[in-house]
């Protein structure tokens, strides 16, 4: 499954962003949170992330993350790449779930 977001990510969006994943992690299926069009990305976006990452380790459900060169930068920054699984491209993620 592809998750594609646009807008921001930051204070104002991180509930929703939080009670959508949440609710499809249920599904129990691998999954891209695909940032590619997300605009701004601050530290509550972060650890909206973060806690993603967290609740999909300890359900052992894979994900990653993609990003435009902006999110890609941010993350980066505060080391967080290996951790949320950051990919540079959708067919990079798609064939990292693969394996």
């Amino acid at each position: 499954m592809v998750f594609t977001f646009k807008g921001q990510l930051d204070a104002f969006s991180e509930k929703q962003f939080k009670t959508f994943v949440t609710n499809n992690l249920k599904n129990d299926l691998p999954f891209v949170i695909d940032l590619t069009k997300i605009d701004f990305l601050d530290s509550s976006g972060l650890g909206a992330l973060v806690q993603t990452a967290k609740e999909c380790k300890k359900s052992k459900l894979g994900f990653t993350v993609v990003g435009n060169s902006r999110v890609a930068q941010t993350i980066k920054l505060v080391r967080l790449g290996d951790f949320l699984n950051l990919k540079s491209s959708l067919e990079d993620a798609l064939n990292y779930l693969k394996n």
